[in-house]
């Protein structure tokens, strides 16, 4: 079964959905390639306008690395796992029609980067953020470091990048993590509903 599922809602729209609900769409080797294959696709189609990028869970957006796979590699396969991620990463940020997450439930670690990769996140209110990988003695590798200071500034990038605290959506929409706040599970048509004024 495909981690991913690509629906085209619209003529110009586009959404990416991650569909992993049992591991609460934590990035597998697999997946990532999965998503790379489709953003390079998405972006030589002159057809597509808008990509939105959900998930088919209500649980989560996407928790971050699959740690569990992670957990049975030997380091060469760690190191070849790398220049996976990184392109994954950017595919999304490289794409030349604009990208929105449509964010709900846990976006955390690598998550919260795919999220900081688009242009623009839609949440709802049950949306929680964080780059927790410090509390597992790894650093953002996905571009947080430099995604999440645009948003919100360097020194509350700061804290939360050492910390690993994680956010509510409350306290996202005052950082200015999320642009646009949906009520709960609306996240997903709030963001198509962007993507189509957007197309």
């Amino acid at each position: 079964m495909s981690d991913l599922d690509v629906r085209r809602p619209g003529e110009h729209v586009v959404e990416v959905v991650l569909d992993r609900p049992e591991a609460l769409n934590a990035v597998s080797t697999a997946m990532a390639r999965a998503l790379i294959a489709a953003m390079r696709q998405l972006a030589a189609d002159g057809g597509v306008r808008a990509v939105v990028i959900s998930s088919s869970s209500s649980r989560a957006f996407c928790a971050g690395a699959d740690l569990k796979e992670r957990a049975h590699f030997s380091d060469d396969e760690l190191l070849a796992q790398r220049p996976v991620i990184r392109d994954l990463f950017a595919s999304v940020r490289e794409l030349p029609m604009p990208a929105i997450a449509a964010v709900q439930g846990f976006a955390l670690g690598g998550g919260f980067e795919l999220a900081l990769s688009c242009d623009v996140i839609v949440a709802d209110q049950t949306a929680v953020f964080g780059l927790t990988e410090v509390t597992v003695g790894l650093v953002p590798g996905g571009g947080g470091t430099q995604l999440l200071p645009r948003r919100i500034g360097a020194g509350a990038a700061a804290e939360l990048v050492l910390s690993g605290r994680k956010v509510d959506a409350d306290e996202a929409v005052r950082r200015g993590i999320i642009d646009r706040l949906a009520p709960v599970g609306e996240a997903r048509r709030v963001a198509l509903e962007l993507a189509e004024t957007i197309a």
